[in-house]
């Protein structure tokens, strides 16, 4: 069975990638024990640091007395998509397995013994592949693989017929996690469009009409809990596959042979959108608030909202509404901050401070994910990184280090790495949300109208006039644009 990314990142090596892979020569001792299998990959403190691809594959394959560690086989798995097509990985792990086969049917009762405990390591690289990268078996090809695979295998246990219905299993349950995939691009959000409806931005309502956040939900621990809510949810729905293709799509844009297979990364967009929308919705909230009072009221309550998602261990949605409250629209209400007490709002931006690679928001983080290690309820296991930055980290990773060393072997020490940060993703999205869900809070987190930046200025410019030539130029600009609209 899969083992899950804790425990898989607990056994990880755990040699620093900055440290030596630069200009190193990843020198080291092949292992004893693998010696006679393949003196291509290199180790470094007993760790595969690099090889040829065939090597690497023939490392991953079993053998009767041989079966790969569980981390090798996640970050291959994971970062061989780089380098080949599933399919043609299935290809050559097929051939390897037909030799393995081979070499055992000799007809003794001795090598009937050992050909069955083969096919049984055979079958459980199979159901981690199929468990752990489903999407690899989307197309025909790599079925048509993956059922050739299987069908040489089961003649290793026609007797009994086990094989035969640990396989059927094994199929009817990747079929299974396709069709929830499938049916979840269907459904995927779609983005939702900002207000530009004059009469909307422009305050011709009464403000006593208009629906607000602090109408919906007035406590900010409550919104809080939901936006959690929220964004393990959608979390909850990227795969490790969608986050290499940082990696592989890249490399597919250098004329990679793979190019034709990269897949649009649909759920990292959904949840790109889902940031973007709610600092949108932060802004708009307070922009269209008429009355400096309760404008002044609003900030403060997204202030402590935000505080209460770091408390949390929500550090997305913190950052999400710590930007909205920083664009341009909201940050000129001059008169409006002036009434608000900022020192909350100070620390939160600090925790923020992108000096220093965000050093402050990666103490935190840290902090988060070491409490989540040693947590025993599912509350204090929360962390949802600031998913642009997570995101840029891997994209950081994959452009410093080469794919391949100058000796042409593929650089492996750095996909462990992008690996590791991968697997503390998978934990951390693995925990089940701990708050009851809201309908009537949540719908309106999802489906409230947000305006335009265009719609924001206007809208900021209403609740407080324009200070300097330049504000009215662009307020005049802005007002007879949206009027003269059709």
């Amino acid at each position: 069975m899969y083992t899950s990314p804790r425990k898989m990142r607990e056994t990880m090596p755990q040699t620093p990638i900055f440290s030596s892979m630069l200009g190193s020569s990843c020198s080291g001792q092949v292992q004893p024990d693998m010696g006679e299998r393949c003196v291509d990959p290199v180790y470094q403190d007993g760790n595969l640091v690099s090889g040829s691809l065939e090597a690497l594959i023939e490392h991953l394959v079993p053998t009767m007395d041989y079966y790969p560690d569980r981390t090798y086989i996640f970050t291959f798995l994971l970062s061989s998509r780089v380098f080949i097509h599933p399919h043609e990985l299935l290809a050559k792990v097929g051939q390897i397995c037909i030799k393995q086969k081979q070499q055992l049917e000799t007809g003794t009762e001795a090598e009937k013994a050992k050909l069955k405990s083969f096919a049984a390591k055979i079958i459980q690289l199979l159901k981690e592949w199929t468990e752990t990268f489903p999407y690899d078996f989307q197309d025909e090809k790599s079925m048509k693989e993956l059922k050739e695979i299987a069908h040489r295998i089961t003649q290793c246990d026609e007797e009994n017929g086990t094989v035969k219905k640990i396989i059927s299993q094994m199929t009817q349950n990747l079929l299974m996690a396709l069709s929830t995939r499938s049916q979840y691009q269907e459904i995927r959000e779609k983005f939702r469009q900002p207000v530009t409806d004059k009469g909307t931005i422009l305050k011709t309502k009464p403000q006593s009409t208009q629906k607000d956040i602090l109408s919906v939900c007035c406590d900010p621990l409550i919104l809080a809990q939901q936006l959690t809510y929220i964004e393990l949810e959608r979390v909850s729905n990227i795969y490790p596959e969608d986050l290499m293709q940082i990696v592989s799509h890249m490399d597919s844009l250098d004329n990679h042979k793979c190019r034709g297979d990269v897949t649009k990364t649909y759920n990292l967009e959904a949840y790109d959108n889902w940031f973007n929308c709610l600092s949108m919705l932060v802004a708009t909230e307070i922009c269209r608030v008429v009355k400096k009072k309760q404008r002044t009221r609003m900030v403060e309550f997204f202030i402590d909202v935000a505080r209460e998602c770091f408390n949390i261990g929500n550090f997305n949605s913190m950052m999400a509404i710590i930007s909205g409250m920083n664009l341009s629209p909201v940050a000129r209400l001059k008169k409006t901050w002036s009434k608000v007490k900022t020192a909350k709002f100070d620390v939160l931006e600090h925790h923020m401070d992108p000096s220093s690679n965000f050093c402050n928001y990666r103490t935190a983080l840290q902090g988060a994910a070491q409490r989540s290690q040693t947590a025993n309820s599912n509350r204090e296991k929360i962390v949802i990184p600031v998913f642009n930055l997570f995101i840029k980290d891997i994209y950081f990773l994959h452009k410093i280090h080469t794919n391949r060393l100058p000796n042409g072997q593929i650089n492996f020490k750095k996909f462990w790495e992008i690996s590791r940060q991968i697997h503390d993703f998978l934990t951390w999205k693995q925990v089940e949300c701990p708050f009851e869900k809201d309908k009537k809070i949540q719908s309106y987190l999802l489906t409230a109208p947000i305006y335009s930046e265009e719609a924001l200025f206007i809208a900021s410019f209403e609740s407080e006039g324009p200070e300097n030539h330049m504000e009215k130029d662009s307020w005049k600009t802005l007002r007879t644009t949206l009027l003269n609209r059709a």
